[in-house]
């Protein structure tokens, strides 16, 4: 998953860090001749994170900033929302210290990434459904096949009324709604729906802000989009879902069947990328280490799937394998 390098714990090295800190802060503070102060904790985390990219990973980047910070008041995280590619891009600008992703990596990102001399890793830290949603006055659809999907969303798609979807559907205008292009979501659907990444009809009213689509859907009665199954999560009360049937019969999209596997194709992992440099500034480094400490909860406060015991080990030896290099 990982760049190879030698496994040592974060605790560890962490540990040796603070120390050297806590040990210059007394020195700087105190003097040789003054006491120390027993009532002030052993040394102070300050500084900036800086996050950017996938509008889905990002409510649970926030999740850990948010908790993070009521730990250590005196580091800033700022979470930005730009996309998988636009957070790729700022990270290889040097911009940031992490990349919210919720697709891996593609080569000309790498390459952009080798090219300004940027080491990085990568770390899995929940899982994640696409929702294909509807407008609650959507009486006639509970379900849609990959097939019935591809039909409306592929490049050369001209369907732009239910009935155009299944005979007994009725005569109702069809209003898309979805993410840009710089979206990892993008990305995904358009890959395992139409069978090639990139590849849609663009006559859609396309946002990187799912929200945007949220509200859309929810004030058309024909309306549809779809996005990560946290933003469905946080609006059951103006969106329904649909099921999809991957070719063993409809699936509707739940924390259990993205865990289990049972929700094809539309279940994904979701990453955050690290810069290896930066994980030299302790802030950083503590920051990443109390993301994958807490993944269960980030996830559950987020609403998303958290990750099984097994995947949780594989993320902390790819943080490990980072902090020996």
């Amino acid at each position: 998953m990982m760049r190879t390098g030698r496994n040592t714990r974060l605790t560890v090295r962490y540990a040796i860090v603070v120390a050297a800190v806590a040990m210059a802060l007394f020195a700087v503070a105190c003097g040789e001749d003054e006491p120390a102060d027993t009532e002030s904790p052993a040394a102070t985390l300050s500084g900036d994170v800086r996050v950017d990219g996938s509008s889905t990973v990002g409510p649970l980047t926030e999740a850990a900033a948010e908790m993070f910070q009521m730990e250590n008041p005196d580091v800033r995280v700022t979470v930005g929302i730009s996309g998988t590619g636009g957070g790729f891009e700022k990270f290889a600008a040097g911009e940031t210290d992490l990349s919210d992703a919720s697709r891996p990596i593609k080569d000309e990102e790498a390459q952009l990434l080798a090219d300004a001399g940027i080491e990085f890793g990568y770390m899995t830290v929940a899982m994640d459904g696409l929702a294909v949603v509807v407008s609650p006055e959507n009486d006639w659809c509970d379900s849609l096949t990959v097939e019935q999907l591809n039909m409306i969303w592929d490049a050369d798609s001209e369907i732009d009324n239910w009935n155009q979807v299944d005979p007994s559907f009725p005569d109702v205008p069809l209003e898309l709604f979805g993410p840009g292009t710089d979206s990892g979501t993008f990305d995904y659907f358009t890959d395992v729906i139409n069978g090639e990444e990139g590849v849609s009809r663009t006559d859609y009213l396309a946002t990187e802000d799912d929200n945007v689509a949220v509200q859309g859907v929810a004030g058309s009665k024909g309306g549809m989009a779809y996005f990560g199954l946290s933003y469905y999560e946080q609006n059951t009360d103006t969106l329904k879902v649909l099921a999809i049937d991957g070719g063993s019969g409809p699936v509707t999209p739940s924390r259990e069947t993205v865990q289990s596997g049972e929700y094809q194709p539309l279940s994904r992992p979701l990453f955050i990328y690290v810069n290896v440099a930066s994980l030299e500034r302790p802030e950083v480094a503590a920051f990443v280490q109390f993301y994958l400490d807490n993944l269960t909860q980030i996830a559950e406060q987020a609403l998303f799937v958290p990750l099984t015991e097994e995947q949780t080990v594989e993320s902390q030896a790819a943080l490990d394998a980072l902090l020996g290099s």
